[in-house]
């Protein structure tokens, strides 16, 4: 039977059991990890690239707000389909089509798990470096999309330093190709750098062409513990520079408490805050920079420096640092998780300041992050249902943003602009940044379906313009 409804012609791309219509079905991909929630009219399952091409063309023919989502752990609302509408989600476009040994490449599928993409490099002795807290079952168009970092990033870079070539389908339907597979490329603009961190408001990413490089070949770690953050912090710019560590965390003192029964128990019950360093390389070169950085730590105002000698050691710290965010809401029932950057040696200063506004709002506020990059990650605990706490967390919010950037920081170093973010977005970008912005949306997103209400959220697609799916 020809496809009379919207829905039907929708469901004759993907197959009816990939078109969800049920409201539980529908609800389940309303949120992330922001704990936004705007229920989509159809959730769409996609196997590929000219599914989702069909699926553009309809969607733009009949103006159809359009939202891709991957495993929706983002911290912002980038996936919440504010505008109603279709969510695309990629979770069947997850095969790892190449993994190419001579050339050090990986070509996958945007709802690859990170972690999964990973563990396959590692087998080949290749390894992909981002790694985003949630590598464990976020997906790789995901971190494209908000160009993921993770605790490596200080050594390694971020998702776009490891992004070769795309291909995305486009607002109308239309597929483009961007990048290439070599090493140097200069053709024309830079299109492939345009997409990553775009949140999905400038096409859906289908294919994805990533560089790997050698695997290191040894690692160690090591846990330092200081009586208060002002010592803590004040070695990162010394530890970068003469280490140059591959991962170098922070927590402060409210972050330990919280994961105190997941460390070591020979951490001191007065610890006010803590590194996790990480080196990585060749083993001769390793093991000799751990024993030149225990030393160095020695010397420091450190408590205790503690060794991992085994991996399962390393490990148990790791879980630890991995346990900070769940273990936040024994605070309070509700959290402002914000990922603010300074300069490494401005970090003292910025959680200084985030101490005494949590004492002077008289709420539970602490920072733990990616030190080696100035990336502090902010955690603003409050109960939302109380008027004045949840005024006092906004207050908190726009402060802490007023202060990163008055110490030459930005918003947002990893978890992106999408819906939480955006009505700050003029903090930082002057208005011609902004219009040069609009521009390429329009450009690319003429009707405005992709993504709508991210990034510039006045603009959402209006309930009198946009279509209904029935």
């Amino acid at each position: 039977m020809h496809p009379t409804t919207l829905v039907d012609q929708f469901a004759a791309i993907v197959g009816e059991e990939n078109c969800l219509t049920g409201e539980e079905e529908r609800l389940c991909y309303g949120h992330d990890g922001s704990k936004l929630c705007h229920q989509p009219a159809l959730v769409l399952l996609p196997a590929s690239t000219e599914e989702v091409s069909k699926i553009m063309a309809l969607a733009h023919r009949h103006t159809v707000p359009v939202v891709a989502r991957g495993a929706g752990t983002g911290m912002t609302g980038g996936a919440v389909p504010r505008s109603g509408g279709l969510v695309l989600a990629m979770s069947r476009c997850n095969r790892i089509l190449e993994i190419d040994t001579e050339n050090h490449l990986a070509v996958v599928e945007p709802g690859v798990l990170t972690g999964d993409l990973k563990t396959a490099a590692q087998r080949h002795g290749l390894f992909y470096p981002p790694d985003p807290a949630s590598s464990a079952f976020c997906t790789i168009g995901g971190n494209v999309a908000e160009n993921a970092g993770g605790p490596s990033a200080v050594k390694y870079g971020v998702t776009r330093d490891y992004v070769r070539a795309l291909t995305v389908v486009l607002a109308d339907g239309r597929v483009l190709h961007t990048g290439e597979r070599t090493a140097k490329g200069v053709v024309g603009y830079d299109l492939t750098r345009l997409f990553v961190g775009a949140e999905g408001t400038l096409g859906i990413v289908t294919r994805i062409t990533l560089r790997l490089i050698p695997l290191p070949e040894d690692k160690a770690t090591v846990l330092a513990v200081f009586p208060d953050v002002a010592s803590a912090t004040a070695l990162v710019p010394a530890l970068v520079n003469d280490f140059a560590p591959c991962t170098l965390e922070y927590m402060d003192r409210t972050a330990i408490g919280l994961v105190r029964r997941e460390l070591p128990a020979r951490v001191p019950a007065d610890a006010g805050a803590l590194l996790l360093i990480e080196l990585d390389g060749r083993q001769e070169v390793v093991r000799r920079e751990q024993k030149r950085l225990v030393d160095f730590l020695h010397t420091s105002p450190a408590l205790a420096v503690m060794e991992a000698n085994a991996p399962f050691e390393a490990e148990e710290l790791w879980r630890a640092r991995r346990a900070l965010s769940p273990a936040a809401f024994s605070l309070r029932p509700d959290k402002l998780s914000e990922d603010v950057v300074v300069p490494r040696n401005r970090i003292p200063q910025l959680v200084a300041f985030v101490e005494e506004l949590a004492v002077e709002l008289a709420l539970p506020i602490f920072t733990f992050g990616h030190a080696g990059d100035g990336n502090i990650h902010v955690n603003i605990m409050h109960n939302a249902a109380l008027a004045p706490e949840a005024q006092a967390a906004a207050a908190a919010k726009k402060r802490l943003f007023d202060k990163a950037l008055a110490l030459g920081g930005t918003l947002s170093g990893e978890h992106g602009i999408g819906m939480t973010k955006a009505p700050f977005l003029a903090l930082e970008l002057e208005p011609t940044a902004i219009e040069v912005m609009r521009a390429l949306k329009t450009a690319l997103d003429s009707k405005g379906i992709l993504n709508p209400g991210k990034i510039f959220p006045e603009n959402p697609i209006d309930s009198s313009e946009k279509n209904s799916i029935e």
